[in-house]
């Protein structure tokens, strides 16, 4: 007979979800406190704050070891960046045509493709393939790798799928990237070897899930605030349930195709794989999006898809983390010798 499961051990195995959650329930409240006009000064906080927070912890919790063995595993880098750049933008077109005969806005479409051609992320796919216990150098090295391809690989996308394109601001992104992704990365990695700190693991997994959630925070207290869109409630929802099911498939797909290749490819390198190939950045898609349709009247209903997908991926991993995390024990203990 299976055993119930009482509301403080479901609270304890999806802690990262109901804090998601109430995140959002916070944002919801009072989104002008986190937003990027508000009194948290979110351009700081959080770009140069929490994110290299997150990757500063990572330097240091990750072994040296584990960092040259993935500069090696270029197989796993090739599906994912592959995935992401080729095959999600190819298959929303497939999308996109099918959702033009349930007459959907086609300015909603258009921003759904771009949302396609946009890079990962470089802060929640690594968190939440932490979370998951997935491989998390693997998944650093390619959310970053992922960035500065998108550089030149998301204008060129862009052009073939939409048929008008943007320079990508070079220098300003690369400094980005480079101030709050590579440089705490390699101060993590330093105090690690030279200071030979010894820190419990468990706190560190912990503060570095926390500056997720503040992430997370703000990130839905400028949804929030978002102005009217010019859409109708049918288009909202039909943009909703559309990005929903797209996220749905290419996780399904991503997971499928890559445990059908798990000769090549760990349990841990599965989990990195679901969340760095189906996950899109808002950091870089936004600008994209203001530079590309700047002046248009349609510009909020273009950006709607990108706005609705971030925290989506965000909810959607949520959910995820303690059932990839089961099964990531399940395949390790089928492993295991009799």
């Amino acid at each position: 007979m299976r055993q119930k499961v009482t509301p403080a051990e479901f609270l304890k195995k999806n802690w990262l979800l109901s804090a998601i959650l109430l995140c959002i329930f916070l944002a919801a409240l009072y989104p002008k406190l986190g937003s990027k006009e508000g009194p948290l000064k979110t351009e700081y906080t959080v770009k140069y704050g929490a994110i290299s927070l997150m990757f500063l912890i990572s330097g240091f919790s990750l072994k040296t070891d584990s960092i040259f063995h993935t500069f090696k595993q270029y197989k796993l880098h090739l599906f994912i960046q592959l995935f992401a750049f080729i095959f999600v933008p190819v298959f929303t077109q497939i999308f996109v045509k099918l959702l033009t005969k349930f007459g959907i806005n086609v300015w909603v479409l258009k921003g759904l493709l771009t949302v396609a051609c946009m890079p990962p992320p470089v802060s929640s796919a690594v968190i939440l393939t932490r979370a998951a216990q997935g491989n998390e150098t693997a998944a650093i090295f390619n959310s970053v790798v992922g960035s500065f391809l998108g550089i030149i690989i998301t204008p060129l996308s862009l052009l073939f799928n939409l048929g008008s394109t943007t320079i990508v601001p070079l220098f300003s992104t690369v400094m980005q990237l480079t101030i709050t992704v590579l440089l705490p990365l390699i101060i993590g990695q330093s105090l690690k070897r030279h200071l030979n700190i010894q820190t419990h693991k468990i706190s560190l997994n912990s503060i570095s899930q926390c500056a997720l959630l503040f992430v997370i925070y703000t990130t839905f207290c400028d949804t929030f605030l978002v102005p009217e869109t010019g859409l109708s409630a049918l288009d909202v929802i039909f943009t909703i349930f559309s990005v929903l099911i797209l996220q749905i498939i290419l996780i399904i797909i991503s997971f499928r195709v890559s445990d059908f290749f798990k000769t090549y490819f760990s349990a841990a390198d599965i989990i990195a794989i679901v969340f760095c190939s189906t996950h899109k950045s808002l950091t870089l898609g936004i600008p994209i999006l203001k530079i590309m349709f700047q002046g248009y009247s349609h510009l909020s209903q273009i950006s709607l898809p990108l706005l609705v997908y971030h925290p989506t991926q965000i909810i959607l991993g949520g959910l995820m983390v303690p059932q990839l995390k089961d099964w990531l024990h399940s395949q390790r203990h089928t492993k295991l010798p009799v």
